[in-house]
């Protein structure tokens, strides 16, 4: 409904499922999966920020698969916001001291997870996240071109030698 109110493009990725709701009435272009493991592919390749809303198993699953691909580095790192604290903070106590306290995880993962009941924190959260991986993509893309140019200077300079 967001995105449709503020004149964005709003993608509904659906599941055909026989209990599902099926796609809200605010959705632009909706999409349906047959399975899960497709539809979840979608979530993530394309996510500049997850934004989790309280859910059931259909939304851990989804959460947990979103988490774990950042962690290992296996997708470009996004920011994942769990809106509703009464609704997440157990979850996430449970993460640092059950988790993180017997070293499934590590204390930096948590850092992956923002924990908000404000709208604007989220936004503010999606957009810092997203100036900081622009920065660091800069950085590395700014370091690759040094190093090209040394490696271009150090040919030339072997062959004027040999």
């Amino acid at each position: 409904r967001g995105a449709s109110e503020a004149g964005g493009l709003s993608v509904g990725l659906g599941i055909e499922l026989p209990f599902e709701q099926g796609i809200n009435d605010w959705v632009d272009l909706a999409i349906d999966f047959r399975y899960f493991f497709a539809r979840k592919t979608m979530f993530v390749k394309y996510a500049q920020a997850f934004v989790v809303l309280p859910g059931g198993f259909g939304t851990m699953d989804e959460l947990f698969e979103a988490l774990t691909l950042v962690q290992t580095g296996k997708v470009t790192r996004f920011p994942v916001v769990l809106m509703g604290t009464g609704y997440w903070r157990g979850l996430l106590d449970w993460l640092r001291d059950t988790m993180a306290a017997d070293g499934k995880i590590g204390p930096v993962d948590l850092e992956l997870i923002c924990l908000t009941d404000d709208v604007d924190a989220a936004v503010r959260h999606i957009v810092a996240a997203e100036a900081a991986l622009s920065a660091e993509q800069e950085a590395v893309r700014g370091e690759s071109v040094a190093r090209t140019a040394a490696d271009q200077r150090a040919a030339a300079d072997e062959s004027r030698e040999g």
